[in-house]
C-alpha cells in the first residue's frame, strides 16, 4: 500500500504529504535471524529521517524488544549518516504492548517510536480509506468501499493509476474477507469498474 500511496505515512503521522518527496519506499533484510522490516522510507539527503515501519495485527509480547533489535542490527549494518525514527502501525489500540519497560517507555516519550492505531485514524485521502476499510468491521465494508470507488473515479484522472487502486481495493477485500463468495465481492463494486479487475476476468475464464 506504502508503494500506491507513497505520501501515506506521512499522512499517518500528520505531516504535509508534500514531506514524502525525496523518499523511495524499501523493505530491507537485515542478517541476523533474518529480520525484516514491514516498510523503510529511504531519504535522499542527510537533512531527513529514515523511517522504520512496522505493522501489527496482533498481540505480540514482544515487539518492542524485536523492533528495537531489528533497527540495531540495521544501523550497525548499514551505518547511515541519517537520524531515524520508527512507526509503529497498530490495527487498534488494544494490540499495543500493554506495559513498556522503563527504556521502551523512553523511545516513545522521544519520538524515536512514534504509534499509531489504525481504527482511531481520521478520514482523508483514499490511501487513508483503505487504511479504514483494512481495519472496519464486516458490517462497515460495503459502504466503505462504494464511497472508496466512487472518490477513485472522480478524483483520479490517470487510467492506470485508478485500475491499480481498483486491483489494490480488490486485494484488501479478498484478503480481510475470504469468506465472501465471488458475487457477494462483485456487490461491493461499480459494474463498471468490476469488469475491469481479476475477479471479474477469472468468473468470465471459468464461464467459457
Amino acid at each position: 500500500m506504502f508503494l500506491t500511496f507513497h505520501t501515506l505515512l506521512f499522512e499517518l503521522l500528520g505531516q504535509p504529504p508534500e514531506n514524502a518527496a525525496g523518499y523511495q519506499f524499501t523493505s530491507v533484510e537485515v542478517k541476523e535471524k533474518a529480520f525484516r522490516f514491514d516498510g523503510i522510507f529511504m531519504p535522499n539527503s542527510e537533512e531527513k529521517p529514515i523511517y522504520f515501519v512496522e505493522v501489527q495485527f496482533q498481540n505480540k509480547p514482544e515487539f518492542y524488544w524485536e523492533l528495537i533489535t531489528e533497527i540495531n542490527i540495521y544501523l550497525n549494518q548499514y551505518k547511515p549518516e541519517q537520524d531515524w525514527q520508527a512507526v509503529a502501525l497498530f490495527a487498534k489500540r488494544s494490540l499495543d504492548v500493554e506495559k513498556l519497560t522503563n527504556y521502551q517507555q523512553e523511545l516513545v516519550n522521544s519520538g524515536r517510536i512514534k504509534r499509531i492505531y489504525l481504527d482511531e485514524i481520521a478520514s482523508g485521502s483514499i490511501g487513508m480509506g483503505l487504511i479504514e476499510l483494512i481495519v472496519s468491521k464486516e458490517n462497515q465494508s460495503q459502504e466503505l468501499v462504494k464511497n472508496l470507488m466512487t472518490r477513485t473515479k472522480t478524483e483520479v484522472s490517470n487510467d492506470s493509476e485508478r485500475q491499480g487502486i481498483i486491483e489494490l481495493l480488490e486485494s484488501v477485500l479478498m484478503s480481510k474477507f475470504s469468506q465472501l463468495s465471488r458475487q457477494e465481492i462483485e456487490a461491493m463494486f461499480l459494474v463498471s469498474d468490476i469488469k475491469q479487475t481479476r475477479v471479474y476476468q477469472e468468473a468470465k475464464e471459468e464461464g467459457e
